[in-house]
């Protein structure tokens, strides 16, 4: 009965993070363009809006320790200083780039820039390959194909939906930005995946809200820092009064945004710790063309016939990624279980006494 009840609650659990990490995916994008459109010209604040809600991890973690209190463990934190220390430096790149990430949409249009960040997935296979000896197999380098391809398209005809008073010069400086966010996120996710590998204690659910409380907070911090040199706090009440959307709805687009963005990382992780790492990128894949569909409709942004390629090719590539990672995952379970069924059957009987 008790088994039952647990894995009843696994599968509550895991819809509930698929719920926050498909409203995080899909609105974080879409609310942080509504904040540069109607005035917002932030980019340091941006970036920092992107993290500084991470005291919402907090209740999770809370809820974490009390029950470890009912089974007598009255650790606060299980999160090494090792772990700390690496988690530390992940949070400071995820500060920057967050902050190249802001730059780049402040510049480009959600359907654009979402498809550039589709090829996040090319760059992180090949960190993986070097970092975790990830294997690569004919699915996985025919999406990396795909997605350069999609990205190449969109570079060939990339003024053809540039915003109105911006200078090609900034529209091209946005999209490589956009560019590299995807490529240093495609490296700390694989050297995050290193230190789970090389920890010498338990990943639980609990340590990685922990882990992903330290890199939003370092990440806070650098945005904190480059927002005090550039005096954005300063500014802050004079963007709000020459907000487009008036000055009440400036806050709550700051607010939600630091809230929506929260859901992303929390629901991510969630996913990831109650099923897979590929069923959260699965999600992620699966909602890109919802992305696509409400910055069109939302912002009236152009979709001229090179998005459509670059978006088929996008979603063709994750198709077959992850086609390969489920084939590879189905053959690897099949070799385990054959293993096992060689061991049983050769371990000798015992002798009756």
């Amino acid at each position: 009965m008790a088994t039952h009840i647990n894995e009843r609650m696994r599968k509550i659990l895991l819809v509930i993070n698929c719920i926050l990490l498909a409203i995080g995916n899909c609105c974080g994008p879409l609310i942080m363009r509504l904040y540069f459109l109607h005035g917002g010209n932030r980019i340091w604040f941006s970036s920092w809006l992107q993290t500084v809600g991470w005291p919402l991890i907090l209740i999770p973690l809370a809820i974490a320790y009390f029950q470890r209190r009912e089974n007598n463990i009255k650790k606060l934190f299980l999160i090494t200083p090792r772990i700390f220390l690496a988690s530390s430096v992940f949070g400071i790149l995820t500060g920057v780039d967050n902050y190249l990430y802001a730059y780049g949409n402040s510049k480009l249009p959600v359907s654009t820039s979402t498809l550039i960040l589709a090829t996040q997935l090319a760059f992180t296979a090949v960190f993986a390959f070097f970092l975790v000896k990830q294997k690569f197999t004919a699915h996985s380098i025919n999406a990396i194909v795909l997605l350069t391809v999609g990205a190449v398209v969109l570079a060939l005809r990339s003024g053809s939906d540039r915003p109105k008073g911006e200078s090609s010069k900034e529209y091209i400086l946005g999209f490589v930005l956009t560019l590299l966010a995807a490529a240093l996120y495609g490296f700390v996710m694989p050297m995050v995946e290193l230190t789970y590998i090389k920890a010498t204690q338990t990943i639980t659910y609990a340590l990685v809200l922990e882990v992903q409380m330290v890199i939003c907070c370092f990440a806070s911090a650098f945005a904190t820092v480059g927002m005090i040199i550039n005096n954005d706090f300063k500014a802050i009440s004079s963007e709000a009064r020459q907000f487009g959307l008036g000055e009440g709805k400036y806050y709550n687009v700051l607010v939600w945004s630091a809230i929506i963005w929260q859901f992303f990382f929390v629901g991510a992780i969630g996913v990831i710790s109650y099923s897979s790492s590929l069923l959260s990128g699965v999600i992620i894949a699966v909602l890109l063309p919802v992305t696509e569909v409400l910055a069109v409709i939302i912002f009236h942004e152009k979709f001229q016939p090179e998005k459509g390629v670059a978006l088929f090719l996008s979603i063709w590539g994750f198709i077959s990624y992850f086609y390969g990672e489920m084939k590879q995952h189905k053959k690897e379970k099949q070799t385990l279980k054959l293993e096992m069924t060689n061991t049983q059957s050769s371990t000798p009987p015992l002798e009756s006494v």
